[in-house]
């Protein structure tokens, strides 16, 4: 049998992978559509949604973890609001790329100064 902490480990992988599928689809659906409307907004949030409803939803503890789930659950609240669609798509598109920012920001460290560390052997 599985320890405890596997089958959280799998289960909490499984709703990050779903955060992520339902947040990757809704922003293509958003950039690439050239005529976006409500009622196709609606739809595709609620198609999206199933995918998402299949799994638990797991207390995330990482910060950009964190901030995708706000995101997803505000993209799922606009579903319901009378804002503008131009407005809405703006606003989860920079919300998405400060998102992947952030991620980035982790992943590619600038060395200041990086030809000066080899100054010492020549």
């Amino acid at each position: 049998m599985a320890s405890q902490k596997a089958i959280d480990n799998s289960q909490r992988v499984r709703y990050v992978r779903a955060l992520e599928r339902f947040h990757k689809s809704i922003v293509s659906y958003i950039s690439s559509t050239s005529i976006l409307s409500k009622e196709g907004y609606d739809k595709k949030v609620e198609n999206s949604l199933k995918v998402l409803q299949r799994v638990d939803e797991i207390a995330l503890y990482k910060g950009d973890l964190q901030e995708l789930q706000k995101l997803v659950k505000k993209i799922i609240l606009y579903k319901s609001s009378d804002k503008d669609m131009q407005e809405v798509k703006d606003d989860i598109l920079y919300a998405s790329n400060q998102l992947d920012k952030t991620k980035n920001a982790r992943r590619y460290k600038k060395e200041k100064h990086s030809h000066s560390k080899f100054d010492e052997w020549e």
